[in-house]
């Protein structure tokens, strides 16, 4: 029973939906005299009624006209100059132009439980100036709301690293969503750049102190590192040295030149205990 009521309401849908969309049709016979009578005033006046009856739109516009309550036939006219039957035909303009919303910021809480505000910027237009004005309402507002909601939908699903480090991923995964709910209202979103996020202070404070500890910790990794290879470089020299007896004799040498170097009063000399015990045996 759940099943057929659902078939019977999803028929209805798209039986309203067709409804709403179909174009022109049979005016039916008041709608001829009606035709009948506008043309009349149209000859009876002419051609002061030429001047009622002809519109220009510019070359960014579209103009959807309805006769007696009906979209004519052939999609949106323009740009140019088109014809309208005086008292039954009347016409909307709809502006094709790239249109952009700032969405106010919104405060999100993410997948592991921070609040954020999260602002964003959209860009979009109209692609079907028909299905704009027949399908909904303010196509506008709908497309700027929608995208609030999206924004919060879409970030809520996020940890904090990943609103952080891909941006560039959502905006691109909430241009594909947009797009595809305003396609039955003829709105072609183009692009979604995500603005800025910000943090509560408390929370940029906790990951500033994070991120100095990391930087302290890596540090005194570098400084073991160095003290660690210091030391076997020294191991080595020390090697070296004991193999040879006149190796540690030069950089005694090596020493007080070092030392020389530095303008000191007072010089300490170490003399080698080998050099003494040749001499006394002299």
């Amino acid at each position: 029973m759940d099943g057929s009521g659902y078939q019977m309401q999803t028929g209805s849908y798209r039986q309203g939906k067709d409804e709403r969309s179909e174009p022109d049709g049979d005016i039916g016979c008041c709608g001829y005299v009606l035709m009948f009578f506008s043309i009349c005033i149209l000859i009876l006046f002419f051609p002061f009624s030429l001047m009622c009856s002809f519109k220009v739109v510019q070359e960014y516009e579209r103009a959807v006209i309805f006769r007696l309550g009906r979209v004519v036939s052939g999609g949106a006219k323009g740009p140019g100059l088109f014809f309208l039957f005086p008292c039954v035909d009347t016409f909307k303009s709809v502006d094709l132009r790239t249109f952009s919303y700032d969405i106010p910021p919104q405060e999100i809480l993410t997948k592991d439980s921070v609040t954020v505000a999260v602002d964003a910027v959209i860009y979009a237009r109209i692609f079907d100036a028909t299905k704009s004005i027949i399908c909904i309402e303010n196509a506008h507002g709908s497309t700027k709301l929608l995208a609030a909601t999206t924004l919060r939908n879409v970030m809520g699903t996020k940890l904090l690293t990943e609103i952080l480090s891909d941006r560039d991923q959502i905006a691109h995964y909430m241009q594909s969503t947009l797009d595809e709910a305003t396609d039955p209202w003829g709105v072609k979103v183009e692009r979604v750049e995500v603005k800025d996020v910000r943090l509560p202070v408390q929370m940029q404070r906790a990951m500033a102190a994070e991120a100095e500890s990391a930087r302290e910790a890596r540090a005194k990794v570098i400084a073991a590192e160095g003290e660690m290879k210091a030391s076997r470089s020294l191991k080595e020299a020390a090697d070296v040295m004991a193999e040879s007896p006149a190796a540690l004799q030069l950089r005694y040498l090596q020493t007080l030149n070092s030392i020389a170097a530095e303008k000191n009063s007072t010089i300490i000399f170490p003399l080698p205990i080998d050099t003494l015990g040749g001499m006394l045996k002299k």
